[in-house]
């Protein structure tokens, strides 16, 4: 085993062994941020320097895309006039490893001077930051994973999965869904295998009645140009389709026939709300290119397998 290997496995040993020791050692200080966050009325305000700047800002982003409202600022550039982002109603996370980084105490004066809720994320339990908020987190022991214990390794990594902990708690009890996740992340591939059938589908579609006479069915498939038509009742829902395959079943005399007599009745359909990746599963194991999106029987699209293929779901 080459030396690079071994060192990867080191530090990797080193930081989850850190993670074990963060989660066994968390208590009713984590419940009581979580309580503090959820009784917030505006933004969580999340800042940090150096590394646990970066940090910051990734939790941040994990807060604001499942469903709690957050901020980045720099503890640097909040000295110089970005104090103002932190309001009345806010709730602040300030990290800091040492608990004693110069570059923060203006933003941990002005959570004082304005009885804004203040979360502490530091390793030192006697620190200025522990002894000034309300309720402090605090990182175990760990070595850094550096060996030289100099490097932030271990400390950003503890306190990433502490900002995913509470990210997490926090979206269980807003009973946060895929569909509300998409609100906030419709780009790329996550949003694409969240888009809903409505999304994607569309509206105008190649729809006849049953009594509708095979030539003007005809038509209406070649007109649509999605291979197949809808067959309604009286009641304007859904009750059949018609496709290549009945076609070809039907060929003997197929001018003579009305819609219903050609059609396969009951045919699979998707309900707008659901997922499109659920959607092309369906057309996939069913071998199928279409599927009409109904809602209570009543036809209200169509999608075609395409249009899930272009939007990037596979």
């Amino acid at each position: 085993m080459s030396s690079y290997l071994e060192t990867a496995r080191r530090v990797i040993e080193i930081e989850a062994d850190a993670l074990s020791m963060l989660s066994a050692g968390l208590g009713d200080s984590f419940d009581r941020a979580v309580e503090v966050i959820l009784a917030a009325r505006g933004r969580v305000v999340v800042s940090g320097m150096g590394k646990s700047g970066h940090i910051a800002r990734k939790i941040a982003a994990t807060l604001a895309s499942t469903g709690t409202p957050a901020q980045f600022v720099h503890p640097a550039e909040a000295s110089h006039g970005d104090l103002g982002m932190v309001a009345e109603g806010d709730v602040a996370i300030v990290i800091s490893n040492s608990g004693e980084t110069p570059e923060i105490a203006d933003i941990v004066a002005h959570t004082r001077r304005f009885s804004i809720p203040l979360i502490g994320i530091a390793s030192r339990e006697g620190s200025t930051l522990v002894r000034q908020c309300d309720v402090a987190l605090l990182l175990p022991a760990a070595p850094e994973a550096c060996g030289k214990g100099i490097v932030p390794t271990t400390s950003t990594t503890m306190t990433l999965a502490l900002g995913d902990a509470l990210a997490v708690a926090l979206m269980e009890h807003r009973q946060f869904t895929p569909e509300h996740f998409r609100t906030f992340h419709p780009g790329g591939k996550l949003g694409a295998q969240l888009s809903r059938v409505a999304d994607l589908m569309h509206h105008d579609m190649p729809l006849v009645a049953e009594d509708t006479p095979m030539t003007e069915a005809l038509l209406e498939i070649s007109q649509k140009g999605y291979g197949v038509t809808g067959v309604t009742g009286t009641d304007g829902k859904l009750v059949g389709i018609i496709t290549d395959g009945d076609l070809r079943r039907h060929m003997s005399g197929l001018l003579d026939h009305q819609a219903a007599d050609v059609m396969t009745p009951d045919p699979r359909t998707i309900r707008p709300d659901q997922l499109a990746e659920a959607a092309l599963a369906e057309m996939q194991s069913r071998k199928i290119t279409c599927l009409f999106a109904v809602d209570d029987g009543s036809p209200q699209g169509i999608l075609h397998i395409h249009d899930c293929l272009r939007a990037g779901i596979v």
